[in-house]
């Protein structure tokens, strides 16, 4: 893609209403723009971010054997009046009447809707077990949305729902999740830990945040530094072996947000030297809840004895959109965005540094091309600014490379590259440097 083609608003200037890194940073490299509170517009550079996060989220489900749909994000009040849900949830459900009077909301969770959608279609425990999930917005009527996407209004969630016989089937299928959500934040270039937390209004008896430590996150979050060096399962995991093991690994150290922090616990099990308190964004939520909506909306299935039972149910949610600026968060310096080369927009940032200079011209259009015929993501600066400019630009968007071509280095036979993680750079020659960003 070349930049005078692309639709990239950067700002110079940070808008006054942000007030953590990501926001800031998103705002300035033109990835959203605010349409009202805690809603916001998805532009070009930041929208194939997005993408990225959600096929890399897509993924590891399918991976772990769920199966894929879409709900509406608009639902029938009735549902949740079934569940007993509708007036406990609170303000942040948006209710409305449609033209026939009847009550509806813009769904902030699906439970009601998926468990629906299993009791009008599932009889026997012989359909079991199966796990079901969708990527769709939701909207909560935060009373005071900030941090930009961070805590908006609006927001992309992944939930997935898992339907099983028994208890220990569940158990079971929460395993497998918990699983797939360690490989997906290590796929995302996070460090995520996963740590007992509160149910909420979801309920259940089982449940763990996946939470990356970050100064500007929501929630106090105490653990063992240890976790920081545990790595997540590799693409090999069986998931119909016993994950029992895996799940002990990783919940063998002390790990709490403050709503299930016990101080005492804590200093009893972690020494003073490895102790971690700090705070943390929340990027995933796993639950089992039994049968708490399966009992209250009739979603049963025929036994091998012939009897009729609730099926045991889990939902796990990941803020797809959350994790864009969860990401910015954990990956930022002075200068912009460092993105993991698997979310990032484009892979590689072409600056021209003179634009109508023939070699120049030349050299970067030959680069260009071989980049995007092996497949390479890159987008081409090729407007006539100055330097320093295109410098800036291309460390503000973070794209994890940057390849150089000036009028100097063209008669030289070399172009400089840029990793933007580290900031080293080398002089290569051009074949060098596509071999080396193409891997060949």
């Amino acid at each position: 893609m070349r930049m005078s083609q692309f639709f990239l608003p950067v700002l110079k200037d940070t808008p006054a209403e942000a007030q953590i890194v990501s926001h800031r940073l998103m705002l300035r490299a033109g990835m959203i723009r605010q349409s009202s509170a805690g809603i916001y517009s998805w532009l070009p550079l930041g929208f194939r971010v997005l993408k990225k996060i959600e096929q890399i989220v897509r993924e590891e489900q399918d991976a772990a054997g769920a199966q894929e749909l879409l709900m509406p994000t608009v639902q029938p009040a009735d549902l949740w009046r079934e569940s007993g849900r509708y007036d406990d949830y609170g303000l942040e459900m948006l209710r409305f009447t449609d033209r026939h009077e009847r009550d509806m909301l813009f769904g902030p969770t699906n439970e009601e809707v998926i468990t629906d959608i299993f009791r009008g279609s599932v009889r026997s425990y012989r359909q079991l077990p199966l796990n079901l999930y969708h990527i769709q917005w939701k909207f909560r009527d935060e009373v005071r949305p900030r941090f930009g996407i961070m805590r908006g209004r609006e927001f992309l969630m992944k939930d997935a729902y898992s339907f099983d016989l028994d208890p220990e089937a569940a158990r079971r299928a929460y395993n497998k999740m918990f699983v797939a959500y360690l490989r997906t934040y290590e796929r995302l270039g996070l460090k995520a830990i996963p740590m007992q937390a509160d149910t909420g209004p979801i309920g259940g008896d089982m449940s763990h945040e996946f939470i990356i430590l970050a100064d500007t996150g929501e929630s106090e979050v105490y653990c063992h530094a240890d976790y920081l060096d545990f790595e997540a399962p590799d693409a090999s995991i069986a998931y119909e072996s016993d994950l029992t093991p895996v799940i002990e690994h990783w919940t063998s150290r002390y790990a709490a947000t403050d709503e299930k922090h016990d101080p005492a616990v804590f200093d009893a099990e972690v020494p003073k030297e490895r102790q971690i308190a700090t705070r943390g964004i929340e990027v995933g939520h796993i639950f089992n809840f039994g049968d708490k909506y399966s009992k209250s909306m009739g979603a049963t299935v025929m036994n091998a004895d012939g009897v009729e039972v609730p099926v045991e149910m889990g939902s796990y949610g990941i803020g797809v959109s959350r994790l864009v600026g969860a990401i910015i968060e954990a990956s930022h310096d002075d200068d912009g965005i460092i993105w993991p080369a698997s979310v990032a927009p484009f892979q590689v940032g072409l600056i021209n540094l003179k634009v109508g200079d023939g070699d120049c011209d030349a050299a970067v259009a030959d680069i260009y091309e071989k980049l995007q015929n092996a497949g390479v993501d890159v987008l081409l600066d090729d407007s006539d600014g100055r330097a320093g400019g295109k410098f800036a630009t291309m460390d503000l968007i973070g794209l994890p490379w940057q390849v150089i071509v000036g009028p100097r280095g063209v008669k030289s036979g070399v172009v400089e590259i840029k990793e933007r993680r580290t900031g080293e750079r080398q002089e290569l020659s051009p074949d060098a440097a596509l071999a080396s960003l193409t891997g060949r």
